[in-house]
This record gives C-alpha cells, sequence and structure tokens, in this order.
C-alpha cells in the first residue's frame, strides 16, 4: 500500500508526493505526457531526441549533471511510446536541488543550432547501432508496421528514420519543445522521509513561478479491429531463425491487460513456464522462447518470441506454439499453477514497494493513465482473476484473424 497525497498548482503541474520513512534518499520523478505516439508520422523520433536535448543544460545552468553529482545525487531518463520520465535520486536534505534543476529545465533549455546538432548525431548514431547493425535490431520495428496500420504505435519510440531527426530544423524542435514541456504536460512525483505538506509547499516554491503554455490535445487515430490474418518472412544475418506472433489486446486500465499479463506469466514465467518446459525442455525445438504483454496505455500487443534450433523448421515451430495456445483455450488450467503467479505478482509488487524510486515513478505512471488509485488496486485485481477468465481471454484474443507473424529468417 502506498500512501500519497495529491495537489495540483494553479499552472496546471500535477503533483503527487509520498512521505517514506524508512530512507534517506529523496526520489524526484518528472513524468512529461509526450511519447513518440504524439509526434507527426513526418517527424518521427523527436521525444527521443528531447530526452537527450534535456541533459544539454540551460542557460542558467549549462551542465545539468555537475550540481546532481555535487548533490551527490544520480539522475537519468528513459522514452517509450506513451511518454518521457526524466528521474533524480539524491540524500533527502539535498532534494531542492532537483526541484531547482528540473523547473529550470522545464522552460529554460538551451536549445542551440550546436546543442542540436550534437544531440542528432548522438541520436542517429545510436539508430545505427541498435537498429540497423544489431542483430535482431529491427525485429521490433517491422513487427510494430505490421500490426498497426493507423496507430502511432506502428512505429517505435527511436523513429521512423534517422532522416526525420536530420532533416529536423531549429524552428521545429523549438517549437515541439514549447508544445509539450510545460507545466500542465507534466507530473511531479516524490518519495522522501519529509512531510507531505513540506514536499509540496517546496514544490510551489520551485515551480509555481513557471508561466503554462496549454495545449489543446491532439485526437490520435484509433487502431481499428484486425480482421485478417497478417505475416511477413525476412532475411537477416542472425544467429538463429525467430518466429513472433503478436495479438491486438486492450488498453493498459482495461480487464484484458491484467488477464494478458497473467496469461503471459503463466507460459513464460521463467524456466517453470509452460513453453520453456514443454518447447525447450520436453521437445527441444526452441533455444529460447517468451511471452509478453506490451504495457502501452492505448491498446497493445500479446507477443509471442521464439528461437528456433538450428534442426527445427518454421513450420514445426510455428505449430507447436499455436498447440500451447490450443491448449489453453480447451484445457482446464491448474488452480496451483495459477496461484503460484498470483503470489509472484504480489511478492514483487511488495518489493517494489520498498524502493524510493519506484514509488516515484509508479506514482507518475499511474497518474498519467488516469487512474491513480490503481496502483493500490492491482494486486486485487490479480489476486481475484478466475482459470476460465484466462482461458476465455485466450479464445477471444488468441484467434487467426488477430494475429501478425513475423518470420526472421536466419541467413543460409
Amino acid at each position: 500500500m502506498i500512501n500519497y497525497q495529491k495537489h495540483t498548482l494553479p499552472n496546471g503541474l500535477t503533483v503527487v508526493v509520498n512521505r517514506d520513512r524508512s530512507s534517506k534518499l529523496a526520489a524526484v520523478n518528472l513524468l512529461y505526457k509526450i511519447g513518440a505516439r504524439n509526434e507527426n508520422p513526418s517527424r518521427t523520433g523527436f521525444a527521443h531526441l528531447f530526452e537527450h536535448l534535456m541533459f544539454r543544460g540551460t542557460k542558467a545552468v549549462p551542465d545539468f549533471d555537475t550540481p546532481v553529482q555535487m548533490a551527490c545525487g544520480e539522475n537519468n531518463a528513459f522514452t517509450n511510446n506513451d511518454y518521457t520520465d526524466f528521474y533524480i535520486t539524491l540524500p533527502k536534505d539535498n532534494i531542492e536541488t532537483a526541484l531547482w534543476l528540473e523547473s529550470d529545465r522545464m522552460t529554460g533549455l538551451d536549445i542551440s543550432q550546436e546543442n542540436l546538432e550534437t544531440e542528432k548525431r548522438v541520436v542517429i548514431e545510436e539508430y545505427k547501432q541498435r537498429y540497423l547493425n544489431q542483430p535482431y535490431g529491427d525485429m521490433s520495428m517491422l513487427l510494430r508496421a505490421l500490426a498497426y496500420r493507423v496507430h502511432p504505435y506502428r512505429w517505435a519510440t527511436i523513429g521512423l528514420s534517422p532522416d526525420h531527426i536530420a532533416g529536423a530544423s531549429l524552428d521545429e524542435v523549438r517549437d515541439f519543445y514549447r508544445r509539450f514541456y510545460h507545466p500542465s504536460n507534466a507530473i511531479l512525483s516524490i518519495s522522501a522521509d519529509i512531510p507531505e505538506e513540506r514536499t509540496i509547499a517546496l514544490c510551489e516554491k520551485w515551480f509555481d513561478p513557471i508561466a503554462d503554455n496549454p495545449q489543446p490535445a491532439a485526437s490520435l487515430p484509433q487502431e481499428p479491429p484486425q480482421t485478417e490474418s497478417r505475416r511477413e518472412e525476412v532475411e537477416r544475418n542472425v544467429p538463429a531463425t525467430m518466429i513472433v506472433l503478436a495479438y491486438h489486446i486492450g488498453s493498459r486500465t482495461s480487464p484484458d491487460f491484467f488477464l494478458g499479463d497473467m496469461t503471459s506469466d503463466l507460459l513464460a514465467g521463467g524456466e517453470s513456464g509452460r513453453l520453456y518446459q514443454h518447447l525447450v525442455r520436453e521437445q527441444r525445438l526452441l533455444g529460447s522462447v517468451n511471452a509478453y504483454v506490451s504495457g502501452e496505455v492505448d491498446p497493445g500487443l500479446f507477443v509471442f518470441t521464439a528461437q528456433l534450433l538450428p534442426s527445427t523448421t518454421v513450420e514445426q515451430a510455428e505449430a507447436a506454439l499455436l498447440r500451447e495456445i490450443e491448449i489453453l483455450q480447451t484445457e482446464k488450467i491448474d488452480e496451483y499453477e495459477l496461484e503460484k503467479i498470483k503470489n509472484k505478482f504480489e511478492a514483487n509488487t511488495l518489493f517494489g514497494e520498498l524502493n524510493v524510486m519506484n514509488k516515484a515513478m509508479n506514482l507518475g505512471f499511474y497518474e498519467m493513465l488516469g487512474d491513480l488509485p490503481l496502483i493500490n488496486r492491482e494486486v486485487t485485481i490479480y489476486r481475484s482473476q478466475t482459470a476460465e477468465q484466462i482461458a476465455d481471454f485466450s479464445r477471444r484474443t488468441f484467434r487467426p484473424e488477430n494475429r501478425s507473424t513475423l518470420i526472421y529468417r536466419a541467413k543460409q
């Protein structure tokens, strides 16, 4: 159970604070509601570019990292399709250093041509190294393009092409900053051993003076239901052939997300999972296998991945995966098997609540979802799921017409 207080500043900044009496550290998390899904299809990769630019400094603080280090802190950030997250951990007595730095770069970022060109080169090189020159690097890109037709999830956080970043003008980048980096588009969440009222007062001190720049929310195209099986095959210079099956599921707050998450643990919760036991250990068809839900805000994907052994054909592996799905849909799920998964989820949740950074991040994430109390309801949701509900989810979801299949063949 995470106790918290929520407060909204006059400029629209949402503040969520938690008092953690067990830690001497403060975790300051600033989430901006800007991810790859908010980008222009002709200018993708901007959210990720800004994750880099935000560390280039401001006119007041040219080097962001040095004050953090002087305050004995650590900081980092990440971007995904739904949001961008910046976080700092430091001794609680130095919390104002984090608030000062985050409030300064919320509106004072130094977006010069020199800084922009430097980060462009970094991002383009990252694109090449991680996605173009890495084994299996473009697999997720191919899968997104296959599974989605209109929703912005059809491109990865890094973007559709490095040309989009290479061609970005200074005016375009500055406009992106003005549109998305402002108080009412952000959530500041903090966990520290400081009274909640005191933490909120400090947030008011540092963020109240910032004027908001509200922008009309752009509507995103909704992905229509998939009505036909899709398939794509590519050949790459990789060690082993991979099969990827993707099925559309509900949004992050929908009942089907939780059922899908439970199903993925049932199938691929480590070496005790069904897929590993049956397809790796017993039948010796695969070198590795996994199943997971994408967990994105809008309707996402349930994904199977399977790495084939040299002696296994694509047809054999694909048939074996579909057979495991059929078993899940038609045969009774053992209650003991289900209980183990529920216990694991509850233990992981409780363990995660011991860490101040986990708590600060999660408070920001669930507020971004629009259901902050969900942070304390999820264990109950998972506990309430039944074997029949999981079987029903499997029958509704794992249908041929809802499937996108990517065959990622190793070159002979």
